[in-house]
C-alpha cells in the first residue's frame, strides 16, 4: 500500500462544501489516514479571485501514482472544474503533493509537486497532517521548509471538516 498527500482547495461556490465532497469522495477509493484543518487562503495569480479554502489529506491506496492522477482528474470534472488553467478561479483543486518517496517527472504528472515547497497554503496544512515528511529532491522535511519560507501569502485556519479523521 502506498502513501499519498493530496492538496484540497476551491475558491468558487461552497468552497468549504466542495472540499469536503472531494474528501468523502476519495475516501471512498483510498483510507483517508489523517486531514488537517480548514484554511481559508489568499490566492495565488494575477487575476482577482476569491480566497480558497484548502486543506491537506494523507491517504494510503494500493493505486499507482497515474491511477491517482486520473481518478483526482475525473472527480474535479464530476465536482464540475472545467479545464485545468492554471491560477484561475476553480470549484475544485486537487493535487498530488506527495506519492511515498517518489520522484516522478512526466508530461501529465509532477510529483513531489513542483511548487509545494514555496507555498504556505500547501506546506501550513501538510505540516499538520506530517511535519516530518521528508521532500525526496530537497532531502528535508516540510516543517523545516515551512520555517524556511519567504511566502507571505495569507492563510488563516477556520475550522475543521465535519467528516475529518471519522
Amino acid at each position: 500500500m502506498a502513501k499519498a498527500y493530496i492538496g484540497i482547495g476551491s475558491n468558487m461556490g461552497e468552497r468549504a462544501g466542495n472540499c469536503e465532497t472531494a474528501l468523502n469522495e476519495i475516501s471512498k477509493a483510498a483510507s483517508v489516514l489523517s486531514v488537517s484543518s480548514v484554511y481559508e487562503t489568499e490566492p495565488v495569480g494575477p487575476e482577482p479571485q476569491r480566497d480558497f479554502i484548502n486543506a491537506a489529506a494523507k491517504i494510503e491506496l494500493d493505486r499507482s501514482p497515474y491511477e491517482l492522477l486520473r481518478f483526482l482528474q475525473g472527480l474535479e470534472l464530476s465536482m464540475g472544474r472545467e479545464g485545468h488553467r492554471m491560477r484561475g478561479p476553480r470549484v475544485i483543486d486537487l493535487d498530488i503533493l506527495f506519492f511515498d518517496n517518489f520522484v516522478i517527472s512526466s508530461k501529465n504528472l509532477v510529483v513531489p509537486h513542483p511548487r509545494a515547497h514555496m507555498r504556505r497554503f500547501v506546506l501550513q496544512p501538510l505540516c499538520e497532517v506530517e511535519p516530518g515528511l521528508i521532500h525526496p529532491q530537497l532531502k528535508v522535511t516540510v516543517s523545516t521548509l515551512l520555517s524556511g519560507l519567504k511566502d507571505n501569502k495569507k492563510v488563516v485556519k477556520i475550522g475543521v471538516f465535519s467528516t475529518a479523521n471519522s
